[in-house]
């Protein structure tokens, strides 16, 4: 069985509205790498819209469908942030955020009428937006003897693996990108090469 090491994220973000009974809902969908990500481009569209009575949202950050956040910002509890979340569930996005803003028309909606709104904002922010597919990447830190160089270059290129940073000197040291479904077999290689070691730096 292949392991699948892509994922479905937003790329150029995008904005929707819906409008009903007087209420309108402003989507934004964002690609967000982390938590602190989404507080950033939370607290940007606040600022955009000191007078909005509600501000929801629903994020992902990993490939894994149990994880997520989301919040109700006041709304009854599970009007706006989980049907904003099923609209990424159903498309499969992850590293993406989509906040939508209300300004109340001063008529009630209903919970039914929230949930429809909150979604349809949401869909159509991401109508907008540019939906990319990425690689599950980690990065790795080699240190080696610069008389291996050809034997780690040559592991590389035929592995197609993206060269972040590096410094040549006696000893060399290289950061690259390693996708997670090739990993196994391109650190077995690098252990076949005496001089070498390496150092998990971080996933994205």
């Amino acid at each position: 069985m292949l392991f699948d090491d892509t994922y479905k994220t937003v790329g150029k973000p995008g904005e929707g509205v819906f409008r009903d009974k007087g209420s309108k809902f402003i989507g934004y969908a964002l690609g967000v790498r982390t938590e602190q990500d989404l507080k950033d481009r939370l607290a940007t569209i606040r600022a955009e819209h000191p007078k909005a009575r509600h501000y929801c949202w629903a994020a992902r950050f990993t490939t894994d469908r149990s994880v997520f956040k989301l919040n109700d910002d006041g709304e009854p509890s599970g009007s706006a942030g989980r049907p904003i979340l099923n609209t990424l569930l159903s498309q499969d996005l992850t590293n993406t955020a989509v906040i939508v803003v209300r300004y109340f028309g001063g008529t009630l909606l209903g919970i039914p009428g929230l949930i429809n709104a909150y979604k349809a904002a949401a869909v159509e922010a991401l109508k907008a937006s540019e939906i990319i597919e990425l690689s599950l990447t980690d990065i790795y830190r080699l240190h080696f003897d610069y008389l291996q160089m050809n034997a780690v270059m040559r592991i590389l290129k035929d592995n197609d693996l993206n060269i972040i940073e590096q410094v040549f000197d006696n000893k060399c040291t290289i950061t690259i990108g390693i996708r997670k479904s090739i990993l196994n077999q391109v650190l077995a290689k690098m252990d076949n090469i005496t001089t070498l070691s390496y150092k998990y730096l971080y996933s994205n």
